[in-house]
């Protein structure tokens, strides 16, 4: 791989990795919800989901579900699912928070989820888009020199995205964090729940619509 073809694969994954998408989404919800340095956990899941992905993809995991349609279906179902009841989950509480109460009293305050949970959610959205698999099979290997060692070159590739994704997912915490000061209102933050929630829906219709 040469340096230009890096190049080019930098900014074409800068900006792809700006693209709102699921995991984008989750961050800044999670960043609303619980502050931008909390969010780093769920920040952390939707990473190493990636990670592994872009990997399974470069060791020609993509190829096995090409073979086996219904394996590659039965995660599809699965990710749409998660996503639908994410949507349907942000819509119903809209308003109230993603923390339940804690009693201290006259008064009560709202939990915070922990680090495993966030790191999990975070996780289980980056894991469950199979979407990936077949992008990263298509695009990663036109950055590849057939003539060198593939291996190396892949696990720059990986690494060069991981790095990109993450600046983005702090671009996106903090812009959560600001975001969160104007919805100390409940009628906002019901409003940004029920359309974050219906842009998650969205995301699990369309990836409904993914073929191998």
């Amino acid at each position: 791989m040469t340096l230009h073809a890096w190049w080019l694969f930098v900014v074409a994954i800068v900006l792809l990795c700006g693209t709102p998408g699921p995991n984008m989404l989750h961050v800044m919800t999670r960043s609303v919800a619980f502050g931008a340095r909390r969010s780093m956990a769920a920040m952390a899941g939707c990473l190493t989901a990636l990670v592994l992905v872009l990997a399974a993809s470069a060791a020609g995991v993509s190829a096995l579900l090409a073979a086996w349609p219904r394996v590659f279906d039965a995660l599809r179902y699965a990710g749409v699912a998660y996503l639908i009841f994410l949507g349907i989950k942000a819509w119903r509480g809209a308003g109230q928070g993603d923390g339940a109460p804690i009693d201290v009293g006259k008064d009560t305050i709202p939990s915070t989820p922990s680090a495993r949970r966030l790191f999990r959610g975070g996780f289980v959205i980056g894991i469950s888009n199979p979407k990936l698999l077949l992008f990263a099979a298509a695009f990663l290997p036109q950055f590849v020199d057939r003539a060198a060692p593939q291996p190396p070159q892949f696990a720059i590739l990986v690494a060069t995205f991981a790095v990109v994704e993450s600046i983005w997912y702090g671009v996106y915490a903090v812009g959560g964090q600001a975001l969160a000061r104007h919805l100390t209102r409940p009628a906002l933050r019901r409003v940004f729940d029920r359309v974050t929630g219906g842009i998650f829906v969205g995301f699990g219709l369309a990836l409904l619509q993914v073929r191998m």
